[in-house]
């Protein structure tokens, strides 16, 4: 068989870039290949939030993630129903006075890479009005951010919390969705306008004339050879490995990310609470007897010691569930093994780690709620910025990178990439996101000074 465009991977980076090649472009022909049933690998184990807060250098992600909250937005407004989609924004909160000026630097820098305006509230008669998340919905809900730096009104606004924090970020253009439900809703569109999905490993590419042939994949009914003109590379953490069989080496390296999901039956987390990340590092709170009987093993000792900064969390659905994310340990890069090796440590170290933030929650202490842990891989490239675009071959593209913000970027993403592929006209900051950006010597300088990679 044929294809005009050959998509590797079946996440929700394929199945976007399936969408808006045949939906969207009106191109035929389109194949997705992959082992596993769509969206299995990484993307159902997405916290499923966005945001258009996202700090610099340059606005190219500031405006990249506009664009894919916008396609979010069209698709909800399609089947609102279906697609569920809440704006109760991000909370970034500390309670080190030191953090503030740096929390006001980087908040005014953001705001004017393009995610809106910045209003600071001091608990000063000529505050600007602050708008709580209960008195608007998706279509109404302001932009840009509001920055609290006094602690009454932070008590007034977000009474759950520590009495401790001094500052506190809302970023409003952030939210979460049914990210796996707007992934089906697109397959389905694709497929409905004549995208093929084949069940089956891309084993091989086949190149002539620096030129994409063909592609070799082997499923249940054997070895098939698919002549293609274009190739898409959507593996998510097996960038790396298809990179090989282009004789391409992506700049990309795996960490795994776990979750956890709890029940919150006394409803400690309030059902509109953005999602909350905490800027500080952490020590885990424990009873003297409990510090004393974790301090006898070299296994446990570590549970005594300061934790990194980030633990975050957020209610899931509209239940009474949480969910809590934590990279607490390093985060060295691995290799992507399956199926993943899960921590079970993480619900209560996430537990205690989360309620040192939101006190309410050391009353599940003695008796934790039955938990739920997944997890997938972040595949990152070194800056932590999305790779979309051509690849050296002709006719071969990539779309990932996407680490930690897969399924927010993969609509902005892949309509970036159907533009590459079909030659539309680019947006203006389309080279951000080029593989070739690497062998410009003034990036690679830019690389050693980059700090904040915009990933939590």
């Amino acid at each position: 068989m044929d294809a005009d465009v050959l998509i590797c991977g079946a996440g929700i980076a394929g199945v976007t870039t399936a969408y808006q090649l045949a939906v969207k472009h009106g191109m035929k022909n389109i194949v997705i290949v992959d082992p596993l049933p769509p969206l299995t690998m990484t993307s159902d184990k997405s916290t499923e939030c966005y945001r258009n807060w996202w700090p610099g250098p340059g606005e190219a992600m500031v405006r990249l993630m506009n664009r894919s909250i916008e396609i979010m937005d069209a698709l909800h407004h399609e089947a609102p129903a279906r697609l569920p989609m809440h704006r109760y924004g991000y909370l970034f909160a500390t309670a080190d006075p030191k953090q503030v000026e740096p929390m006001i630097a980087s908040a005014e820098e953001i705001s004017r890479l393009g995610a809106g305006e910045l209003r600071i509230h001091r608990g000063e008669t000529d505050d600007p009005q602050y708008v709580p998340v209960h008195r608007h919905g998706l279509t109404d809900a302001p932009t840009g951010a509001d920055l609290f730096l006094d602690q009454s009104l932070i008590r007034k606004y977000f009474p759950h919390l520590t009495e401790q924090t001094v500052a506190l970020l809302h970023a409003r253009k952030c939210g979460w969705f049914a990210a796996q439900q707007f992934g089906m809703y697109m397959l389905e569109q694709a497929t409905a306008h004549g995208v093929q999905l084949i069940k089956g490993k891309v084993e091989s590419v086949e190149i002539k004339g620096s030129r994409i042939k063909s592609v070799k994949v082997i499923s249940n009914e054997g070895e098939q050879i698919i002549s293609s003109r274009s190739f898409v590379s959507a593996a998510g953490p097996l960038q790396k490995s298809v990179g090989k069989m282009l004789g391409i080496d992506i700049p990309v390296q795996c960490e795994l990310h776990l979750k956890v999901m709890f029940n919150d039956p006394q409803h400690v987390i309030p059902r509109e609470m953005g999602l909350l990340i905490w800027n500080d590092p952490v020590t885990l709170p424990w009873t003297e007897d409990e510090k004393e009987a974790l301090a006898e093993s070299d296994e446990t000792k570590w549970l005594l010691h300061e934790l990194p900064a980030g633990v975050h969390g957020r209610p899931e659905g509209e239940g009474d569930m949480i969910l809590l994310q934590w990279l607490y340990h390093n985060s060295d890069a691995v290799e992507p093994t399956f199926p993943i090796a899960l921590d079970s440590q993480l619900p209560e170290v996430a537990l205690r780690g989360m309620a040192t933030v939101v006190p309410g929650l050391a009353k599940y202490f003695h008796q934790i709620p039955k938990p739920f842990v997944d997890g997938g891989y972040y595949t990152r490239t070194p800056e932590n910025r999305p790779l979309i675009g051509p690849l050296p071959v002709d006719g071969a593209y990539i779309i990932g990178g996407l680490g930690g913000f897969g399924m927010m970027v993969s609509c902005g993403a892949s309509d970036l990439l159907a533009k590459h592929i079909t030659g539309a006209e680019l947006p203006s900051y389309a080279p951000a996101f080029l593989l070739s950006r690497y062998d410009d010597p003034k990036y690679q300088e830019m690389l050693e000074q980059w700090g904040a990679s915009g990933q939590i």
